[in-house]
């Protein structure tokens, strides 16, 4: 089957915890973002919405839960201790689904943490800024439902979520992907993004989901 340049990409991020490479000076650990294109089979493709669309689910969990929690904090009696709606109880919430739902089990577990990670950073931003009494219009909004037709694509891997062999980009759950190298890294990645481009290059007719344009790993 013939892989395509197509509009995903992926993301590299690497940290250099001794700053051999000078990247913050004299203090601290550097860490750099590279970012490079893919190309990506007609399988692969299937492969990466499948576990985008669980992802999403699970973000969507995460905004219903999280207003679940607002309105009974928001009505409780006093006498009543409040509720909350932080990582740890959301990891227990993904497990207790995993178990029942086999649709859930069949993809990777890596990125449905990893997006409870970013649905976590995303409403303590909003809280934060609420609480600083920010200008609406400068205050990040709380997290929102994740449409399919709106929401681009985008999957997070930590190290055990990936691999890197004989060049090509190794997922969790057997999603495998080649990487047009553009640059070498300095070192082995820390973490891995693949989302998609909103500017894709090489788009498919309408009808066909949209291309994955950048594949950005990030290197420790």
């Amino acid at each position: 089957m013939r892989a395509r340049h197509s509009g995903r990409g992926v993301t590299v991020v690497w940290q250099d915890t001794k700053d051999t490479h000078g990247l913050q000076g004299a203090k601290g650990a550097g860490c750099a973002r590279f970012t490079f294109r893919l190309r990506v089979s007609a399988s692969a493709r299937t492969e990466l919405m499948a576990e985008w669309d669980r992802c999403r689910w699970v973000w969507n969990e995460c905004v219903a839960k999280s207003k679940q929690t607002h309105a009974f904090n928001r009505n409780r009696h006093t006498d009543v201790d409040k509720q909350t709606c932080g990582p740890a109880g959301l990891d227990r919430m993904l497990t207790a689904a995993r178990q029942r739902t086999g649709w859930l089990r069949e993809g990777s577990c890596v990125p449905q943490q990893q997006i409870i990670r970013d649905f976590g950073t995303s409403r303590a931003k909003a809280q934060k800024d609420i609480l600083e009494r920010l200008p609406v219009a400068r205050r990040a909004g709380m997290p929102k439902f994740k449409t399919k037709r709106e929401a681009l694509p985008s999957l997070n891997y930590t190290q055990r979520g990936f691999r890197l062999k004989e060049g090509r980009l190794h997922l969790a759950g057997g999603i495998t992907l080649s990487v047009v190298w553009s640059r070498e890294l300095p070192g082995a990645p820390s973490s891995v993004r693949v989302y998609q481009d909103s500017l894709a290059t090489g788009t498919p007719p309408s009808s066909s989901p949209p291309p994955w344009s950048r594949c950005r790993r990030r290197v420790r």
